[in-house]
């Protein structure tokens, strides 16, 4: 079996999401009722999607990456726990032994899920399970035991389901994606900061009625209210920040003027490769649909996503772009904190996307949010890198050159993983058994009023 699941994974992983996306979705759709004719075409549009979405992300990803390290050069960070980046957690989680059997694993659950109704998402994100092995492998790192992992690879797989419920009206109403959830465990997880920075900022008298959102700062400031020129003006500030002792006048000038443009790329054709995706997503969702109205009456089935649909709105973009700076400057004065951040701050798009239904895309609430999430985050991972490292090392990992421990914003930052591996740490079985109760809990008081929570998760009031 073993065998047969790492040829599984080798052939899922030398296809690439572009590749074998579109073919998940041809599936998907003519399962769902569509036509093969629209099927087919529905699949290679959003593959073409994904493919335009992943550029504009590495061009984004470039330009932060080497704005930030000149960022931390700069003010003479050092720490202890270097950030590796979410592509070598994904490579860590993946090459252990949770990661071998994480496929079919949150497979089942999700078809158990919606066997019973606990559920209406189908996740289509295979790639992103790795999430459900990062927290397996800290599990297993941390108690010593496969299985202890192997149970909570699936308890985070249903921990992703039910929060890919809870927020999906938000998501549908403010992004325009009808049909579609995000069971993504490096953006979901932004749910409870912004629900606890909406009921703080309600209570500040003044705060509380500002609208900060990207149309209403469109109105106030004309041009300079625009998206594109708001990217232009925040990557120019950034680049003065990071780049005026990067040489002679023409080498700060050019780099300042380079990483100004890039960002306003990226606010430009972010949002018109997301159009691009719905194009191709939209006789999914509608056979969906159909599907459903035919065998479960007014049953509604949700497509999971990546949150990179998500990250293309002028709200997540700026919210994301304005938190470098402040990610830079946290790590220099937390006290207790040995994070240093090297390779993941264009992660952030994909922590705070969540942030924006849930805050009706008003930046200014998106910036506390995520500036609290990062606090917490920072000492989670100073807090996990010993399981990190250790889970690192048992996939075969390659330590950086003088690298004692290691994290990533991209689940190092992030609360499930410390929960369950801490729960585990200092309980055994127990722990797991509490993160199961928690989440039935949870997801009884959901499915009993599921209004209220989704109306508190950002939802519009019907």
């Amino acid at each position: 079996m073993d065998t047969f699941l790492s040829a599984l994974k080798a052939v899922i992983d030398s296809l690439g999401a572009t590749i074998a996306l579109p073919i998940i979705i041809f599936f998907v759709a003519l399962i769902l009722g569509a036509k093969p004719g629209k099927a087919f075409r529905a699949g290679v549009v959003i593959g073409i999607a994904f493919i335009g979405i992943n550029l504009v992300i590495g061009l984004m990803w470039g330009a932060l990456s080497e704005v930030g390290q000149a960022l931390v050069k700069n003010l003479g960070i050092t720490r202890d726990v270097v950030d590796v980046g979410w592509p070598s957690a994904a490579a860590i989680a993946f090459g252990t032994k949770v990661g071998l059997w994480v496929i079919p694993i949150a497979i089942l659950v999700n078809i158990l899920f919606l066997v019973l109704r606990w559920t209406k998402t189908l996740n289509v994100d295979i790639w992103n399970f790795w999430h459900f092995a990062f927290i397996g492998s800290m599990v297993a790192a941390v108690s010593g035991n496969l299985a202890y992992g192997l149970i909570a690879a699936a308890l985070a797989a249903a921990l992703a389901l039910f929060l890919a419920d809870w927020t999906a009206k938000a998501v549908q109403s403010f992004y325009g994606l009808p049909g579609i959830s995000i069971p993504h465990l490096t953006t979901a997880p932004g749910v409870p900061f912004a629900i606890f920075t909406n009921w703080f900022v309600d209570k500040i008298p003044g705060l509380n009625k500002m609208e900060a959102d990207p149309e209403t700062i469109r109105k106030r400031f004309g041009v300079m209210g625009e998206p594109v020129i708001l990217g232009l003006i925040i990557g120019l500030i950034l680049g003065i920040l990071g780049f005026y002792n990067a040489g002679d006048f023409q080498t700060v000038l050019v780099k300042v003027l380079g990483l100004g443009m890039n960002l306003a790329a990226v606010m430009l054709l972010l949002p018109r490769m997301v159009s691009i995706l719905m194009e191709g997503l939209m006789p999914v969702s509608e056979a969906a649909r159909e599907f459903m109205q035919k065998r479960a009456g007014s049953r509604e089935i949700y497509i999971g996503l990546d949150s990179a649909i998500l990250i293309g709105h002028p709200a997540a973009i700026s919210t994301s772009l304005l938190l470098v700076p402040v990610a830079i400057l946290l790590s220099l004065i937390l006290p207790g904190s040995r994070v240093i951040l090297f390779a993941d701050l264009a992660i952030i798009p994909f922590v705070v996307a969540m942030f924006a239904p849930l805050m009706r895309g008003n930046i200014v609430r998106m910036v506390i949010a995520g500036t609290l999430e990062l606090l917490v985050g920072f000492y989670l991972a100073t807090w996990m890198s010993p399981l990190f490292t250790s889970a690192a090392l048992d996939a075969g990992f390659k330590m950086p050159e003088n690298a004692l421990s290691i994290t990533s914003i991209g689940d190092g930052f992030l609360w499930p993983p410390a929960l369950f591996a801490q729960l585990v740490n200092y309980l055994g079985v127990f722990g797991l058994v509490i993160v199961a109760a928690l989440l039935g809990v949870a997801m009884f008081f959901y499915m009993k009023n599921t209004k209220a929570w989704e109306i508190a998760a950002g939802a519009p009031k019907e």
